[in-house]
């Protein structure tokens, strides 16, 4: 479902698509301490070395996560990443995510808008190419996962999400 109305701008997203981070990893991640954060303004090497948490493959690259999540247990850290748009997805908006998660390789990652899935749902929808989704280590596949923001709900749009979740 469209929003009637739309953000006027893409950081109005931010915090609320936090709070639903949050709550979706405490419900997944019982007995994990959980951190979400916005940080669209800061490199991801700088927000996890605040936290102690250090990714070799983060450092020195500018990569800027809107939302991030951290799930630890010990020296067990799963991240998740959510990239917020307020306009029509277009296949730059997918690459950049996708470009963040071959890099990276959080446990989910999550391309939402306020507006609709624009050109990807061509791709995603007609042309079945959930492929297009596909990232990981190699040993696992893992899939981003693509959908609208509701507006109303403050949280995805669980009939538009592509794949399902």
């Amino acid at each position: 479902m469209r929003n009637k109305e739309n953000v006027k701008s893409e950081i109005e997203l931010y915090e609320p698509m936090r709070i639903w981070l949050q709550q979706y990893l405490l419900d997944k991640y019982k007995n994990y301490k959980i951190i979400t954060l916005d940080t669209h303004s800061e490199r991801l090497d700088r927000v996890l070395g605040k936290l102690g948490i250090f990714n070799e493959l983060a450092t020195g690259v500018d990569i800027q996560i809107d939302v991030l999540g951290i799930a630890q247990k010990e020296n067990n850290i799963k991240l998740f990443f959510i990239e917020a748009k307020k306009t029509k997805l277009t296949l730059r908006d997918l690459g950049q995510l996708w470009a963040y998660c071959k890099l990276i390789d959080p446990e989910e990652a999550f391309l939402m808008t306020s507006a609709d899935i624009g050109g990807l749902d061509k791709l995603l929808n007609i042309y079945k190419r959930e492929d297009l989704l596909n990232f990981g280590d190699g040993t696992k596949i893992k899939k981003m996962k693509v959908g609208i923001w509701n507006l109303s709900t403050m949280s995805p749009e669980t009939f538009t999400m592509i794949p399902k979740i």
